[in-house]
């Protein structure tokens, strides 16, 4: 057998057999229950394994951990630069390819590590373009702090160019993060970055302010309703009504369609079908579950519309301000 033969799990059981029983076992002891059984299973399979081969696969852990040291210390880029003086141009990026793959190193991996503040002086000045691929690989708490201290023209430019996002190459983003932060050079991806699209503007819209969200869909309700559309139905789904506290509960209950809640509980949670039973009389549940019941199999089509009408009502109490949803912190309610 030889190294390049061996996949990633028969590799950890050559190293955890070739570390000794004790280290092996200090090892485990920092690995998850699943990923135990997994190596143990493996380590049990493993049949008489050649002294070199052994070797290899200790050698490639050990550039492994260096590359990982070098990336701490100094960045990708400082990295490969001292494996390449290591072990040569090829053996670099194929320790670089596996190590990058593993740790899921994304671009803009500096702005992440900053506060939002920071980061929103730092950008606030760029071109909206800019500003919306920078945000689209941040978390989405930071996305949504930085996007609600936006001007509210700059807030719509940038969501609207988050949403149709779609791929930006590798060269791009590169230019764009050796001009934000010299300090760290980029990380050349092989094939095109993936980033931004309408479910990371959804996301980044459910954590800013109510007045934020407002301003932004009103704006790209008249520049392109189709989109303005597409994101308002993404924002709550009928999931999401477990955010709703009691009151809200029954006031929309009062609106929607019986047949549609027979329809929409079909395969909603537990958790949503005990808020909705708790928020209406003993009586009126044993005859919503008779309905169910009485339903017999629905198409999946069907509930999703049965639970896309109810989202409709919910948003449109909201908008009216009849009910409350609970978004970004706890103690930020929109009313």
């Amino acid at each position: 057998m030889k190294l390049q033969e061996l996949s990633g799990k028969q590799k950890a059981a050559i190293l955890l057999l070739s570390l000794g029983t004790d280290v092996s076992a200090r090892v485990m002891k920092h690995l998850r229950e699943d990923e135990i059984e997994e190596l143990s299973l493996e380590i049990a399979n493993l049949r008489r394994v050649p002294n070199d081969l052994k070797d290899k696969v200790l050698e490639e852990f050990h550039q492994i951990y260096l590359a990982q040291e070098y990336i701490l210390s100094g960045g990708v880029e400082n990295a490969r630069e001292l494996l390449e003086k290591a072990v040569g141009p090829q053996k670099a990026d194929e320790i670089m390819y596996k190590l990058t793959a593993s740790l899921a190193i994304r671009p803009f991996d500096f702005a992440r590590k900053t506060e939002p503040g920071q980061l929103l002086n730092f950008i606030q000045n760029e071109h909206p373009q800019t500003i919306a691929l920078v945000m689209a690989y941040l978390s989405p708490e930071q996305a949504g702090i930085i996007l609600s201290a936006l001007p509210p023209q700059q807030q719509v430019e940038v969501a609207k160019r988050i949403a149709t996002m779609d791929r930006t190459s590798p060269e791009v983003i590169r230019e764009i993060e050796v001009v934000l932060e010299k300090k760290l050079s980029s990380f050349v991806m092989q094939d095109f970055s993936i980033a931004g699209g309408l479910e990371s503007v959804v996301t980044i819209l459910n954590r800013v302010d109510r007045g934020t969200e407002k301003t932004i869909l009103e704006t790209l309700a008249e520049e392109n309703p189709d989109l303005a559309d597409e994101i308002k139905r993404r924002m709550f789904v009928f999931e999401d009504i477990v955010m709703l506290d009691n009151r809200s509960v029954q006031r929309f209950l009062r609106e929607v369609d019986t047949k549609d809640l027979s329809l929409a509980l079909k395969t909603a949670s537990d958790e949503v079908k005990d808020l909705v039973f708790r928020n209406m009389s003993k009586r009126a549940v044993e005859i919503l579950k008779e309905d169910m019941n009485m339903l017999g199999p629905v198409r999946l089509r069907d509930v999703e519309d049965a639970q896309q009408r109810i989202v409709n009502v919910v948003r449109q109490l909201e908008d009216s301000g009849e009910l409350v949803i609970s978004r970004g912190k706890e103690d930020e309610m929109i009313v």
